[in-house]
């Protein structure tokens, strides 16, 4: 090889003759994977490698060089092979180059150096010489990359004496060139030549140039060389084009953050500057644009300089020019932002920084030399890197340490410093002593694990420890909730206020303020009076006579016999009251937050249109709706002012029809409509050609037929008469058709003759029309046989033909007739009007004589104009029926009517895209499905079905569709397009990038609106389909769209799955740079991790890298080095935005999940919704996040998918409604809100990171913007949708998730502050909208708790009895008033008020009582309840313990079988252990209570409680596909008890052994606090209680009341055990070796106990009942001895009882797993019971049918097929 191509090779023999460890490449792939999965340390070569791919159709023997010289270059690099891939990556190549060599031969030359040199010249010539004249900037870029790889290579192959003088020159000019080209992202700034649209627009050229103004600042004089790869010489002045690039010069920032800001900034400048502003004479920036900017985004930093009391350094000097130096500034802090990494979480910090780098720049200016003299300034010359390096990497590493102590979120919060303990070091004046440079050895850097020498420590306060957390410390307790919130508690104030600098200004407006204070003092009005009256006042007689009763006969030894007034029993019966008093007011906020929200909902005009009949009877002011609403206007227009000039009114419904048109295609395009429906709700492109309005057909369908009925049977004689019989739309329909059809038969016809017949006729008609005597003069019984020809007619010009003359004569003898019956039948004297055509033709002798109506002109059917016109014709004609169905898709019915609806609500007045503010999205993506493949749509689960045919029964409808627009299309597309259609039903980044590209598409169409003007919308605007002459329109279109819109996706580990040879991280990476080819707006940001070099050692190195697609692969635009691994340090997510965030534009920011999805209709309201930002409101602030509704799009998947859409719906509506307005305490619960951008960047970012503390993080910058003095507003005339989790286990890890958020949040310093810094009703607004909902959530479960212990004293102690059958309190039922009372915590039903609220507002009240009614028929109720356990078992379990964690839930289609074994380990501890517990209780209290209770009260208080244990217990089985199916349960039962069976260890996952699950479920009790073990000891000590008031009610204890009893149980309890442990030290001793040693035993051991059992029947009395009382009373002893056991981990570990405990606790799982499952079991035996379920869980009403049922049938009746396929014929007979 050398030696061919000319070049020198070292490598070592060994690797030239390699021959092991291939790539694994699949077929057709290896031109991609040799340059994209490139190893790490070896990137610098997937350049090359690119080109050759790119070069090897056009010559392959220079591709072939090019990779050789790759190979050389890698081997240089790693000659060793060390790096990470590196020897099987050379490998691969080396083969490949070894085949080529002898497969490739020069083209052009005989020698490879030769070739290469004419090829090069070849290159130049084609495509570089003139390029720049006729390329874009874009594609120049890629051409001058590839030439500069060719010209290195050529280096290696072409000794430097043989290159010829012409390619040097070529190659000096490609140089020159590429300065001038490079990758852009939207701003082709400096490339010359060709420029896109964008480049010609005056903002940005006004803005370019503010920003390159340089003049009279000092250059920069070089004086030494730092870094190894400066090409500037020494002591010559260092060149800069732009106020960034000075400003990298002075402090040595990165080139791509330097390129990221400059564009960011010229984008910002541009925006602000062109809004209100003529286009004429626009050469310059306004002189307020930069100040206005500069106003905004220091606002913070002068805050903090005023907090400190520190003068700022945003200094102006007289005579300087203040405009360059506000950009100086401004570029200074976008480019300390750009490059800051996590430090962007901490923005005191970046307020520090720029406070100290603006001060250097000033002395810079204004210090060093004379001012505004030009001269230059000596530098050190910092390399690209100084910035990171010497201010950004320390506080890096400072956050990094401190994040590796919280050991993965184990630790306790309070040994850790965390993002927000790090920044508030920045709230105080300690922070100046770090000085400038930073001194590194300053008390803020130091670490616990660095702990300095005496003599070194430094003498500014830090004392060589770790610094302690600053203000606020984070400890696991539920004190929290009473530090946080103690005026609630309280009403007055307990604890001092520290000074913070945050939570300044949060004061309301006075209205505002009175809103709030009236909705809770209402509230609070009636919560006190319900309590009073009908909680505590009805127990106050019952408790006196209590208390005066004397109790002496205790059934149990009573440790205070002589208490006075029963305390006990008074403590028992309040106890409960008590807690429902601190818990009911959650449950007024739902009712009042209903009444309130409904209010409110229907004065924003909610629901005035929700369905197609509302909708048709309104259509008729929805153009002008929508006019007002969404199309600007110059001239100032009332809100809901209707047009009433005509020409207006044409104007209002083009625009309209122009929007209203894409919106119905868009919904073709998804599927949702067929093409008829489309047809039907279309509206004619051009509205001038006819003199009424042209509605769609779908409101006129069917009234041509019924007209012609009416006109038929008409009797009457007067025609007025006749048209006063008919509607608006029937006139309508009938004007359009008969001026229509003329039209279109007038233009049909050549001969001038025969127009004239036509113009004869129509005469006629209007005259006899406009003089009222249309019936005198036509014949309506004729109109029937002419319908039938012309709809023959209209049928026939729709039709394909293949013979032109055939074709043509149908139509002739069509129309022959049609006029025929005209002048016959219908007209009275229409002979007349064909003789006197007949005798002009006869005077005319130029005429030639030929058939009347036999010249046309069939060109026209090609015109789709004329076309159109046809359509919508034979629409009307024969439509028969009602179209009051279309469309039939639900979906597409709640869209149209909600974008309808939404005109008449109250939204801003849309500017013009030129003047709306600019935004971008941003989407944070992982590894979560981007693209379903097509093994994935076939691959089918245990029952046999498969994605696609799941959801081809789902939406069944919309799969018809599908097949409909398809047809025709050639196999593999087919196959591509249902890739498409699957994904795009399900939770994909697919979806999500599809819906977020409307917002373009809609800028797009929005500006050719504006542009066309009035004249062009009267004759139809060809929106997206234009002509060559007007593509610099449509150029100019997408530059507005790029100048006002920017789509980043953050996939956090793109660059990973590129280099993986994962089968699924390949087919991510595919689909994702598939969606970079198809939308070539979209960028993609990602985490690059390389290992490079550095002083000899590979190190891991990270950069944010933005890419964009190219012509087949994507293509760099920026690459900023970070200081370390981003996400290490903080939660994934946050950290992961935060990352991208630098790559995003505009003035504000919509954050979007990948789980949404967007709408054409939708988008186009985008612009008024902006407006909100700048919309004057009373109060001096301005919202900061703007809320937006959701729709939940996932709720027809299944019933629990309904169920979590409901909820989640009201929450995302009249939740967030009523937390907007009157409370003012909404803030972002997640995706789509809107932020304010530069507010929030300045601000710390749009969410927070610290590990566990911010596990909610969406809240977390909803709580900062509000501390920080922002406020958040909600808006609900436009939506988003949302995908849920749609299975249990699935809506259970979310619930739980929430719940853990929620814990971590009650901890936190955000609620803490927000709760003392709120006024008090705000306080209280939100105290039960966030944490406090959770805690009323385990307070409401508490109830239940401390009812039936209550309950169990009072039993057990006889103490019920004896109050139960005394006189005076059986007169006066005072006892059961007082235990009805307890019944008030059974109002948690109207949680669900919100709920219903919001359905009856939106689809009507009947709907809205169906759906509840139907709801509760599907078990709504035990699914609720199910949830209300998830949510207090993990908000009290963070609190207590922690081990909060992100779950993931998975986003797939449910449509598989949950094992019971994967139910058990999900649901054991928060729901199955307390539900036996309750079900424990509730036996007891009814057993032992039974023979005194007389009345049916038992069961009205009990029953919420037994319907709670129901759900708890048997909800997940009820709600498991297929979880009733015999088959399945008994495969459930078999894998159950293997995994029982299993053995844990090190590396086995908890699925697979109980034991490893059972240590994992313990995990929380390893890492908690004294504190948090007390507390679980104490907790477990209640169930001793069962054991100790049993043992004296059993028969054999004869009434004793000594304690002596309760001893002797335990020596019962105690030999139990012993035994236990005998059998189980037994299996393990003897099991194996003395297998009949350890038989005699156990049968020793079982005639041991038959024989005490004979005694004790025998002697003692015992009975029957005495042993099922016995389990109740020693299995919760046992439970109580494990929670302990576990509790105390370490001390039974030393003692060596360990495995006793874990063998105790086996025990307990099997019959815990036994008690379960056993009802499951049963009901398995009845197939009607699978039947059912599957009914319920999978319909959301009955009469839909059964669907799912119909899919599981789906694969029996293929199997069935096949086997019958199979099956031999029958014999002959």
């Amino acid at each position: 090889m050398a030696s061919t191509s000319g070049t020198k090779s070292d490598l070592p023999r060994s690797l030239s003759r390699a021959s092991t460890m291939m790539v694994d490449l699949r077929d057709g792939d290896a031109p991609v994977i040799d340059s994209e999965v490139v190893p790490s340390s070896l990137a610098s070569i997937a350049p090359i490698l690119r080109v050759a791919n790119e070069i090897q159709d056009d010559n392959p023997r220079v591709a072939y060089l090019c990779r050789f010289h790759a190979f050389e270059k890698a081997h240089k690099m790693d000659p060793t092979s060390s790096g990470r891939g590196v020897r099987q990556f050379k490998t691969y190549l080396l083969h490949r180059l070894e085949k080529e060599e002898s497969e490739t031969e020069p083209r052009l030359a005989r020698t490879d150096p030769r070739e290469i040199q004419l090829y090069y010249q070849k290159f130049y010539e084609e495509n570089i010489r003139d390029g720049q004249y006729t390329k874009k900037p874009e594609v120049m870029a890629k051409i001058l990359q590839i030439a500069s790889v060719l010209y290195d290579v050529l280096k290696t192959v072409v000794p430097s004496s043989r290159v010829e003088e012409e390619t040097q020159k070529y190659a000096k000019d490609v140089e020159k060139k590429r300065e001038q080209y490079e990758h852009y992202n939207i701003l082709p700034l400096y490339s010359v030549g060709l420029k896109p649209a964008i480049m010609e627009l005056p903002e940005i050229k006004a803005a370019f140039n503010a920003v390159r103004n340089v003049d009279n600042l000092p250059m920069p004089r070089i004086s030494s060389i730092h870094g190894a790869n400066h090409d500037v010489p020494t002591g010559k002045i260092k060149p800069v084009n732009d106020i960034l690039e000075w400003l990298s010069s002075l402090f040595g920032f990165q080139k791509g953050n330097v390129a990221n800001q400059r564009e960011h900034l010229i984008l910002l400048l541009a925006n602000i500057d062109t809004r209100k502003r003529s286009l004429e004479d626009y050469t310059e920036l306004n002189t307020g644009t930069i100040q206005q900017l500069l106003n905004k985004t220091f606002k913070n930093y002068l805050s903090w300089c005023h907090y400190l009391r520190v003068e700022s350094n945003l200094r102006f000097p007289g005579g300087f020019d203040k405009p360059q130096l506000e950009l100086i500034y401004i570029g200074l802090y976008l480019l300390i932002w750009g490059e800051a990494s996590n430090i962007r979480f901490m923005p005191e910090c970046i307020c520090y920084i720029f406070h100290n780098m603006a001060y250097e720049v000033f002395g810079v200016l204004f210090r060093n030399l004379h001012p505004v003299s030009g001269e230059s300034y000596e530098t050190a010359a910092p390399d690209d890197e100084a910035f990171l390096r010497n201010v950004i990497h320390p506080i890096y590493q400072v956050v990094r340490k401190e994040a590796r102590r919280n050991k993965s979120g184990k630790a306790s919060h309070s040994r850790w410093r965390n993002y927000d303990d790090l920044n508030e070091y920045f709230w105080s004046n300690r922070c100046l002593r770090i000085k400038w440079p930073m001194d590194l050895k300053a008390d803020f850097f130091i670490h616990s694990d660095e702990v300095l020498p005496a003599n070194e420590r430094s003498n500014q306060g830090g004392s060589g420890r770790r610094k302690p957390k600053t203000n606020f410390v984070e400890v696991r307790t539920f004190w929290h909730l009473y530090r946080s919130f103690d005026r609630m508690w309280i009403f007055f104030i307990l604890a001092f206020q520290p000074k913070l600098y945050i939570g300044r200004g949060m004061h309301e407006d006075v209205f505002s303020l009175l809103k709030y204070t009236l909705f809770w003092i209402l509230l609070i009005i009636s919560k006190l009076a319900f309590s009073y009256y009908v909680e505590i006042l009805p127990l106050v007689e019952p408790t006196k006579l209590i208390m005066e009763m004397r109790i002496d006969n205790y059934q149990w030894h009573e440790f205070f016999p002589h208490a006075k007034h029963n305390i006990g029993a008074v403590i028992a019966i309040w106890a409960p009251i008590v807690l429902v008093y601190f818990m009911d007011a959650q449950i007024w906020y739902a009712i009042f937050s209903t009444l309130f929200g409904g209010i409110r909902g229907a004065f924003s005009h909610l629901g005035e249109i929700r369905t197609l009949g509302m909708l048709r009877s309104r259509f008729e002011d929805v153009p002008s709706a929508f006019s007002t609403c969404l199309v600007p206007s110059s001239k100032k227009r009332g809100k809901r002012k209707h047009l009433v000039d005509e020409s207006a009114e044409r104007q209002s419904i083009a625009n309209f029809s122009h929007v209203w048109n894409e919106f119905i295609n868009s919904m073709r395009m998804e599927d949702l409509i067929s093409n008829d429906e489309r047809d039907l709700l279309l509206v004619p492109s051009s509205s001038n050609d006819v003199s009424v309005i042209q509605w769609p057909p779908f409101l006129l369908a069917s009234k041509i037929p019924i007209a012609l009925d009416m006109a038929k049977d008409f009797k009457g004689t007067n025609g007025a008469d006749l048209f006063r019989r008919m509607d608006e739309y029937m006139r309508f329909a009938v004007v359009e058709f008969y001026e229509t059809i003329r039209d279109i038969i007038y233009s049909l016809l050549q001969d001038d003759s025969d127009r004239m017949i036509i113009r004869q006729i129509c005469y006629e008609v209007d005259v006899s029309i406009q003089q009222q005597r249309f019936l005198q003069e036509f014949r309506t019984s004729g109109l029937p046989l002419l319908s039938d020809k012309l709809e023959k007619f209209l049928h026939t010009l729709l039709s394909n033909y293949e013979d032109p003359d055939m074709f043509r004569a149908q139509i002739i003898n069509i129309l022959q007739d049609i006029i025929e019956i005209i002048v016959q039948d219908v007209m009275v004297r229409g002979r007349e009007i064909l003789e006197r055509a007949h005798y002009a033709a006869e005077d005319d002798e130029s005429v030639k004589k030929e058939q009347r109506f036999g010249k046309i002109n069939i060109d026209l059917i090609r015109n789709k104009t004329w076309r159109e016109k046809v359509v919508r014709l034979h629409l009307l004609l024969t439509t028969k029926e009602s179209a009051i169905n279309v469309p039939s898709n639900l979906d597409a019915r709640r869209r149209i009517t909600f974008f309808a609806n939404s005109l008449f609500m109250n939204m801003p007045s849309a500017p013009k895209v030129r003047d709306m503010l600019s935004f971008s999205v941003l989407t944070p993506y992982y590894k979560e499905d981007v693209l379903y493949s097509e093994e994935e749509l076939n691959h089918e689960n245990e029952d046999g079905i498969t994605i696609l045919f799941y959801l081809q029964t789902i939406y069944r409808d919309e799969w018809k569709n599908f097949e409909e627009r398809i047809t025709g299309c050639a196999p593999k597309d087919r196959a591509e397009l249902t890739r498409h259609w699957v994904s795009y039903r399900a939770q994909t980044l697919a979806r999500t990038v599809r819906g977020m590209m409307y917002y373009r598409r809609a800028l797009e169409l929005q500006y050719l609106l504006e542009f066309a003007g009035e004249n062009a919308i009267i004759n139809g605007l060809p929106s997206m389909e234009l002509s060559n002459e007007d593509r610099s329109l449509s150029e100019r279109a997408q530059a507005l769209a790029d100048l006002k819109f920017t789509y980043v996706v953050s996939c956090q580990i793109y660059g990973a799955q590129k280099k993986s040879s994962d089968g699924r991280d390949r087919s991510c990476y595919n689909n994702i740079l598939n969606l970079m080819l198809k939308y070539p707006s979209l960028r993609v940001a990602y985490i690059d991790e390389r290992e490079e070099t550095v002083n000899g050692k590979q190190q891991k190195v990270y950069y944010s890298v933005l890419v964009k697609g190219g012509d087949k692969l994507d293509e760099e635009i920026y690459r900023i080095k970070l200081p370390g691994p981003p996400t290490e340090i903080g939660e994934g997510k946050p950290e992961n935005q935060n990352h991208a965030i630098i790559f995003t534009r505009g003035e504000a920011l919509q954050t979007i999940d990948m789980n949404q999805d967007n709408y054409f209709e939708e988008a186009f309201k985008m612009r008024n919704v902006l407006e909100e930002f700048i919309t004057p409101r009373r109060g001096p602030r301005k919202p900061t996040i703007l809320g937006l509704r959701e729709h939940i799009f996932t709720g027809s998947v299944s019933s629990l998918a309904w169920f979590m859409s409901n909820q989640e719906t009201s929450f995302v509506t009249i939740g967030q409604r009523i937390l907007a307005n009157p409370l003012r305490v909404r803030f972002h619960y997640g995706h789509p809100d809107i932020f304010d951008r530069i507010f929030h960047i300045t601000r710390g970012g749009i969410s927070k990171a610290s590990k566990i503390i911010n596990l909610s993080e969406d809240i977390f910058s909803g709580y900062n913007s509000t501390l920080r003095g922002g406020y958040i507003t909600h808006h609900e005339y436009i939506q988003v949708g949302k995908g849920r989790d749609v299975g249990m286990n699935q809506i259970s890890l979310f619930e739980a998730k929430v719940a853990n958020g929620n814990g971590e949040q009650t901890l936190s310093r955000d609620v803490y502050r927000l709760g003392r810094r709120f006024d008090f009703y705000r306080m209280l607004s939100f105290y039960f909208t966030t944490v406090g909902f959770y805690f009323s959530s385990m307070i409401t479960v508490l109830i239940v708790y401390v009812f039936l212990y209550g309950r169990l004293y009072m039993v057990m102690s006889g103490v019920e009895m004896e109050i139960l059958t005394n006189a005076t309190i059986r007169q006066s039922n005072a006892l059961e008033e007082a235990l009805a009372t307890q019944s008030v915590f059974q109002l948690g039903l109207l949680l669900v008020l919100p709920m219903v609220m919001e359905i009856g507002l939106e689809k009507g009240f009947r709907t809205a009582l169906g759906d509840f009614i139907i709801m509760q028929l599907q078990l709504a109720s035990v699914f609720f309840t199910f949830q209300l356990g998830t949510k207090a078992h993990y908000y009290g379990k963070t609190i207590l313990h922690g081990g909060s964690k992100y779950r993931a839930t998975g986003r797939g289609f449910v449509v598989f079988h949950a094992k019971f074994a994967d139910n058990y380990r999900l649901y054991s501890r928060s729901h199955f252990v307390k539900g036996i517990e309750l079900l424990m209780l509730l036996i007891i209290y009814e057993v032992y209570g039974e023979s005194y209770r007389s009345s049916n009260l038992y069961l009205f208080i009990t029953f919420s409680m037994w319907f709670l244990v129901a759900s708890w217990l048997f909800a997940p089985f009820v709600f498991n596909p297929s979880g009733f199916d015999w088959q399945k349960t008994v495969d459930d039962w078999t894998d159950w008890k293997r995994w029982m069976g299993n053995r844990g260890g090190i590396g086995i996952p908890p699925e697979k052994s109980w034991e490893s699950w059972w240590d994992g479920e313990q995990e929380h009790l390893k890492y908690t606090n004294l504190r948090g073990r007390i507390m679980e000891i104490i907790l477990a000590c209640r169930f001793f209680v069962y054991q100790y008031g049993i043992v004296y009610h059993l028969d054999i204890s004869h009434r004793i009341k000594s304690l002596l009893v309760y001893g002797l149980s335990w020596v019962v309890m105690i030999s139990a055990l012993l035994v236990l442990k005998m059998v189980s030290m037994g299996r393990r001793k003897f099991g194996t070796d003395f297998q009949l040693t350890f038989r005699i035993l156990k049968a020793l051991l079982f005639l041991g106990f038959l024989s005490v059992l004979t005694v004790l029947f025998v002697v003692c009395n015992l009975t029957i009942a005495d042993l099922f009382a016995s389990i109740l009373a020693f299995i919760p002893t046992g439970w109580a001895l494990l929670l302990i056991g576990q509790a105390c981990r370490g001390l039974f570990k030393g003692i060596g009882l360990w495995d006793s405990i874990k063998e105790l606790g086996r025990a307990y799982e099997y019959i815990m797993g036994l008690l379960i499952f056993s009802p499951s079991a049963i009901l398995s035996w009845f197939p009607f019971v699978n039947e059912f379920q599957t009914r319920l869980l999978f319909n959301q009403a009955f009469s839909r049918g059964l669907q799912i049922s119909m899919i599981l049938q789906g694969r029996k009746d293929k199997d069935d097929a096949a086997a019958k396929k199979d099956k031999p014929p029958p014999p002959a007979k």
